[in-house]
């Protein structure tokens, strides 16, 4: 006696069927969900690499002209060593939209000598012009403060715009401070950055300049 298998319903067979396609419609929406997580996640990795990118590129540029105005000042210690802004114009506080001493000079770009420059001072000045124009044109709302100190920092180690020179044998610090983004992450819009003209900004670059050896610019 033969025994034969039954065949399965028509019926039966559509509806496993369907099921399958459901599975399958499911999964591939889960998928997407997850694909879709993974580029936001790209996406926010790539911002904060580009920031990053930005803060370090403008601290190195701030480091450049710190150094640089360091060695005029050292290569020019006759006006460099006196105390007061009216005798030696590498000293002030210039703040951001206003970069420029109060009598620029220019005469360092002037090739006769009859007319160029005729003294340390004016040298001083023309140094200073050309170094305040380039600071304003590379750092971002920049602010510079260029001052005997003796307390460069607040008793939580951070940076302070303020000069409290009290004795003669203070140093002169490089205070450079520009446009930064802030390190409070839940701010938005123009609050997302600090400006140099806000009360609580300090200085992104304190650099020390000293008699002549080389040193490097702290930072907060």
């Amino acid at each position: 006696m033969l025994l034969t298998r039954p065949e399965p319903r028509r019926g039966h067979t559509r509806l496993k069927r369907r099921h399958a396609k459901g599975f399958t419609l499911i999964e591939v929406l889960v998928a997407i969900v997850v694909f879709s997580f993974g580029l936001l996640g790209m996406v926010g990795m790539q911002a904060f690499a580009l920031q990053a990118n930005r803060e370090a590129r403008l601290q190195s540029q701030a480091t450049s002209l710190a150094r640089e105005l360091a060695e005029m000042m050292r290569g020019n210690m006759q006006i460099a060593a006196k105390t007061t802004s009216a005798e030696n114009p590498y000293l002030g506080t210039f703040s951001a939209g206003s970069l420029n001493l109060s009598s620029p000079s220019y005469c360092l770009n002037v090739s006769n000598a009859s007319t160029g420059c005729t003294s340390t001072t004016q040298i001083a000045s023309a140094q200073m012009s050309d170094w305040l124009a380039r600071v304003d044109t590379t750092l971002p709302g920049a602010r510079v403060s260029v001052c005997l100190d003796g307390s460069p920092f607040t008793s939580d180690g951070l940076a302070q715009w303020s000069c409290s020179a009290t004795g003669a044998d203070e140093i002169i610090y490089i205070k450079i401070g520009w446009t930064q983004a802030s390190t409070n992450k839940t701010l938005t819009g123009a609050n997302a950055f600090e400006q140099t003209t806000d009360s609580t900004s300090h200085p992104g670059l304190t650099f020390p300049v000293t008699s002549g050896n080389s040193t490097s610019g702290n930072t907060p």
